[in-house]
C-alpha cells in the first residue's frame, strides 16, 4: 500500500478513538471477515492472531513467522478502504523498527503487542522490557512519519491463577505503557469482571482495550466501565463457528 493512504488511515483511526466512545473494532481473519464487517458500518477493524492462525492452519502464539503473518494481512487490508490493526503477538522477534516497517508497508494503522514472548518458552516481559519495546515502537512510527496506533498489551491477568491479587502490577505496568507511548492499552482475560475493568480503567488517561462477545457481553455495560476501545480476539470467529455449526445441523448425513 502506498505511504500517502497508509499515513491517512493512521491518522483516522486516531481519530476514530477521539469520536466514539467506545470505539468497536471487529477482529477479522480474512477478506471475507473483513469486507462484512465494513460493510456492517464498522469505520475501523482489527486482524487477531488466533483467529488469522485457525484461518490458515497453523498455531497461535506466533506459529507463524513474521513474514507469513505480512503476506497473510496484505491482501485482507488492501480489501477494505478503512483502517486496519494488525495483532503481532510479541513482536515475532523483530525489533521495533523493522515491526514497524513491516507493518506499515503492509498498510496497518496499528498494531497490538503483548508481553508474553513465545519464541522465549512464553516468558513475560518485565515491565521495564515491555516499556522500553513499546517506546521503541513510537519512536519508529514517528520517524517514519506514520501515526501507527500502539495498542500496548499485558498478560498478567491472563497467567495469573488469581486475577485481582496481580492488580496492583498490572496497573503499575500499564501507566508504564502509556508514559513510553501506547495510545492503549489492553489487559486481557478480565472482560467479565467488572471490578478490575473499572480499577484499570481508572488508573490510566489512555483508552482501555477490552475483549467482546458478539452475543455474551453488553456495550452499555462497557461504556459504564469506562471501557474505550473493544476488540473480539478469538471471539468473533468463535462465535461465527457456532452459527455455522447451528446452520449446518439439519443437514447433517
Amino acid at each position: 500500500m502506498d505511504f500517502r493512504t497508509t499515513v491517512e488511515r493512521a491518522r483516522r483511526l486516531g481519530q476514530l478513538h477521539a469520536e466514539h466512545n467506545p470505539l468497536v473494532l471487529p477482529t477479522v481473519w480474512d477478506v471475507w471477515s473483513a469486507r462484512t464487517a465494513a460493510a456492517a458500518g464498522f469505520p475501523a477493524l482489527t486482524i487477531g492472531s488466533h483467529p488469522l492462525a485457525e484461518s490458515r492452519g497453523a498455531a497461535d502464539q506466533e506459529g507463524q513467522t513474521f513474514e507469513e503473518v505480512l503476506a497473510a494481512v496484505r491482501p485482507i487490508i488492501a480489501a477494505v478502504d478503512i483502517p486496519v490493526s494488525v495483532d503481532l503477538e510479541s513482536g515475532y522477534g523483530q525489533k521495533p523498527a523493522d515491526l514497524i516497517a513491516g507493518l506499515t508497508e503492509a498498510g496497518g494503522a496499528g498494531l497490538n503487542v503483548e508481553d508474553t514472548v513465545h519464541s522465549q518458552g512464553g516468558r513475560v516481559r518485565s515491565t521495564q522490557e515491555h516499556a522500553d519495546y513499546i517506546a521503541g515502537l513510537r519512536a519508529a512510527a514517528d520517524d517514519a512519519g506514520i501515526p501507527v496506533w500502539v495498542n500496548g498489551r499485558t498478560d498478567l491477568f491472563k497467567h495469573a491463577q488469581d486475577a485481582s491479587a496481580v492488580l496492583d502490577d498490572v496497573i503499575e505496568r500499564l501507566r508504564a505503557l502509556e508514559r513510553a507511548g501506547a495510545d492503549s492499552v489492553y489487559p486481557v482475560g478480565i472482560q467479565d469482571s467488572d471490578e478490575l475493568l473499572a480499577a484499570v480503567t481508572g488508573a490510566v488517561t489512555v483508552p482501555v482495550n477490552s475483549t467482546a462477545h458478539p452475543t455474551r457481553h453488553d456495550l452499555d455495560r462497557f461504556r459504564r466501565l469506562g471501557v474505550r476501545r473493544i476488540t473480539n480476539g478469538p471471539l468473533l470467529q468463535l462465535a461465527v463457528t457456532d452459527a455455522v455449526t447451528d446452520l449446518l445441523g439439519p443437514w447433517r448425513p
